[in-house]
């Protein structure tokens, strides 16, 4: 094979599109950009759910945007420094938080943050807990039990 045989094979090589080189090219006139408007313009350029000044749909239905988590589990939250209401070794519970006014309802599962200190040892039962406030519970000699999620469960 000598260097002035070689050649690219069949197909690799394509000849460009000529627009807007007159009717007999197939490709005059409009030059494959359809008839008139600001799409068939140079340097047009229209941002994405833009609808001719109208307002967009996007904007219309303001509800639609963003996006819900609709497995999100809602927590009751109560610091630890609230917990110094209840007496020396007594046992907490989301019912007797209820009780004390700390949270609002019973439906919805308590955590337990570490957010300030405790006095003294309790025993606390509670849906889930901080890492730093069952450490804190349980270094004042209390224990820190979890209850099972009525949430997580249904």
């Amino acid at each position: 094979m000598r260097q002035d045989e070689l050649h690219p094979g069949a197909g690799a090589k394509k000849a460009t599109k000529r627009i807007g080189r007159g009717y007999g090219s197939g490709h005059g006139a409009c030059s494959g950009r359809g008839n008139k408007g600001q799409k068939s313009r140079s340097g047009h350029d229209i941002p994405k759910g833009f609808e001719g000044g109208q307002m967009p749909l996007i904007k219309r239905l303001p509800q639609k945007r963003g996006f819900k988590n609709i497995f999100r589990v809602e927590y009751n939250l109560v610091n630890l420094q609230s917990l110094n209401i209840f007496k020396s070794g007594s046992e907490v519970t989301p019912e007797k938080l209820l009780e004390a006014g700390l949270i609002k309802n019973i439906t919805q599962p308590v955590k337990i943050l570490a957010n300030g200190e405790l006095e003294y040892p309790l025993t606390v039962k509670a849906n889930k807990f901080s890492e730093t406030a069952k450490a804190k519970i349980e270094k004042l000699g209390g224990k820190a039990e979890e209850l099972e999620n009525a949430a997580e469960t249904k």
